[in-house]
């Protein structure tokens, strides 16, 4: 973000940020993995993982933490990491999950997702963690290119459910 760009504010959320943090997960989601997927399976894997319901569970669960990213009081993303007990594929003690980054398509491209990383970054060094896992889906090549960026390669793969489809998530990690 340049000096002239407003400042974006980071917090970890509270349960009165639930409804927001639903709003801005489903948005984003569907901006993010709309093309190249059938509507269909979009809308049933929002039914499924992005609810009211699932969201709670999942921010009350204590190895999981959301981190919010604010830019001019409006959220624009967030961030889920996971400590060990959260995690889904890859249950390593030294390691974080980032288990989601997303980010709203207007600031696509303006360090926000930076941001969020290099936040889970210092959430993982706070907890003594060497290593930060994610799953990425294999299509998505500007996240692909994002997380190599930023030093991430792959070290496995995992199915992923969507809809009616099975697609493969690429399996990828760095060093703190």
């Amino acid at each position: 973000m340049s000096p002239s760009t407003p400042e974006v504010i980071l917090r970890k959320a509270a349960f009165s940020d639930l409804s927001g943090l639903l709003e801005i997960a489903q948005l984003s989601f569907v901006q993010a993995f709309t093309e190249g997927n059938k509507l269909e399976n979009v809308q049933a894997y929002l039914s499924q993982a992005f609810t009211p319901v699932q969201l709670e569970k999942e921010w009350r669960n204590p190895a999981s933490t959301f981190l919010l990213a604010s830019l001019e009081g409006k959220l624009v993303g967030y961030t889920k990491v996971n400590l060990v007990a959260a995690q889904t594929d890859v249950q390593d003690s030294e390691s974080l999950e980032v288990a989601r980054l997303y980010t709203v398509e207007e600031v696509w491209g303006k360090g926000v997702g930076q941001f969020l990383l290099d936040a889970a970054i210092a959430f993982a060094k706070e907890n003594g963690k060497t290593y930060i896992w994610l799953g990425v889906w294999e299509h998505n090549a500007r996240a692909i290119r994002f997380y190599e960026k930023n030093g991430f390669q792959a070290f496995g793969s995992h199915p992923f459910p969507f809809g009616d489809e099975i697609q493969t998530d690429w399996l990828m990690r760095v060093e703190v």
